[in-house]
């Protein structure tokens, strides 16, 4: 504890660095304003009345969640950043897929600068079209009170959203460029952290025993230890570099590493997954005459059942391996190896070492792959149990909630560690550095 008090006087005391955090706060503060600003022509205080009855258990709600609340507050960030995440994924996917893309990936800055272009107008256009909807949504099926004036209204409201989600698309860049940490994994991540102090506060008002609230944070304690050593956890894999002459230097001769992580996938498959797991549920309740499609969207509403988790398992497992298989490519690593004289010992430089590679990443994403799963289900088992009381609070013992939280948190300190490190100052793991950093 000395220690880690001693690291934040450290930050403080770098002057970069404490500019650069203070710009962080003032930006995430900026955003959590505009959560609470609402479009024009709603009336905020009846909207709120409207959606007091309902349950958000559904694809809203969980696009709420990542809005931190603005999207049921009908916000001018009622979008938030999701129409960018959205783009960034197809254009992703385009790189897999598409020549055109997999030539701009490859042609460094000025194809990264392409790609980057690319997806802001994607972001636009996606960002227009949701607006579309949300529009409508307010116009049709929530209470005609809540819409004031609906003249021009679906106009006027694609033209504030879209700047909304520019603007917060906007504000993520300059953090990256100038605060600390990715700026849109930031955004993301305080709007999930809005809800965790009324979510704990419903728990200990709804939980009259004061030992079962302590116990709930233990065990939440213990579940996030767990996401922590699974996010960090890497298979190291010896690489070995020829010794090289160039004039009178000699370069190379020397064994690394090449970290194949358990969970390279990150948080994605899980958005993924819950995004489609949420759309049943959702598009049951547009036919509420048809009693085969309530039957069928009863079993994906309610999260805490068995065979809503067990379908979510096996939805995460999926995505988990399709969306590694996306983001991580052996033959392009091997090519790079071979190039810059690097091979693993015992292996064939070329097609060899690209097997090699694929074979490793398809074994180690197996235990990856089954963490995301049980993470995800880990709410359902909360409740199950009886281990909280309320729903809301159950989100953040997994789930999608807890592994962004937990996975941004580590890329941030990593970077302030960065910060403290090149200026001689230990960081905040000072006798056991953070895994994951080069040693």
């Amino acid at each position: 504890m000395a220690s880690f008090a001693e690291s934040l006087r450290n930050i403080w005391k770098i002057e970069e660095l404490r500019k650069r955090i203070i710009y962080t706060l003032g930006i995430l503060v900026i955003y959590r304003i505009g959560a609470y600003v609402p479009v024009p022509g709603i009336d905020a205080g009846a909207l709120t009345s409207a959606f007091a009855q309902n349950e958000a258990n559904n694809l809203f709600g969980f696009f709420n969640l990542f809005v931190g609340g603005a999207f049921l507050q009908a916000g001018v960030f009622a979008l938030g950043i999701m129409p960018y995440i959205t783009a960034s994924i197809i254009i992703q996917l385009l790189g897999a897929a598409v020549p055109y893309f997999q030539k701009l990936q490859r042609e460094g800055e000025e194809g990264r600068r392409k790609i980057t272009q690319m997806t802001r107008y994607g972001t636009a256009g996606i960002t227009a079209l949701q607006s579309v909807g949300y529009s409508v949504f307010l116009l049709g099926t929530v209470p005609t009170a809540v819409v004031i004036n609906a003249n021009f209204f679906i106009v006027t409201t694609v033209i504030v959203l879209t700047s909304g989600t520019m603007f917060v698309m906007w504000l993520g860049e300059r953090i990256t460029e100038s605060g600390i940490g990715n700026g849109i994994s930031l955004i993301i991540t305080i709007s999930i952290i809005a809800f965790l102090p009324q979510a704990f506060a419903n728990e200990v008002r709804q939980s009259a025993n004061l030992f079962l609230v302590i116990f709930e944070i233990g065990v939440l304690v213990l579940v996030t230890s767990f996401v922590v050593l699974m996010t960090q956890g890497t298979r190291r894999v010896p690489v070995q570099y020829a010794k090289r002459v160039v004039g009178r230097r000699v370069y190379g001769g020397t064994t690394q590493y090449l970290p194949v992580r358990v969970n390279a996938a990150g948080v994605m498959p899980i958005i993924f997954a819950q995004s489609i797991m949420f759309v049943p549920g959702t598009i049951a309740q547009f036919f509420p005459n048809s009693g085969l499609m309530q039957q069928f969207g009863a079993l994906f509403l309610d999260f805490t059942s068995w065979g809503y988790s067990i379908i979510f398992f096996f939805v995460c497992v999926f995505f988990t391996y399709f969306y590694t298989a996306i983001a991580v490519n052996p033959k392009e690593m091997a090519d790079t190896m071979k190039r810059q004289g690097g091979f693993i010992p015992g292996i064939r430089p070329g097609k060899q070492t690209s097997e090699f590679i694929d074979d490793i990443l398809t074994r180690v994403t197996l235990p990856g792959s089954l963490f995301i799963g049980l993470a995800a289900i880990l709410p359902a088992f909360a409740v199950q149990l009886g281990l909280t009381s309320t729903q809301q609070f159950a989100q953040f013992f997994g789930g999608t909630s807890l592994l962004i939280m937990v996975g941004v948190t580590l890329d941030t300190l990593k970077q302030v560690e960065s910060h403290l490190l090149m200026r001689h100052y230990d960081g905040f793991m000072k006798s056991g550095r953070m895994r994951g950093r080069g040693r």
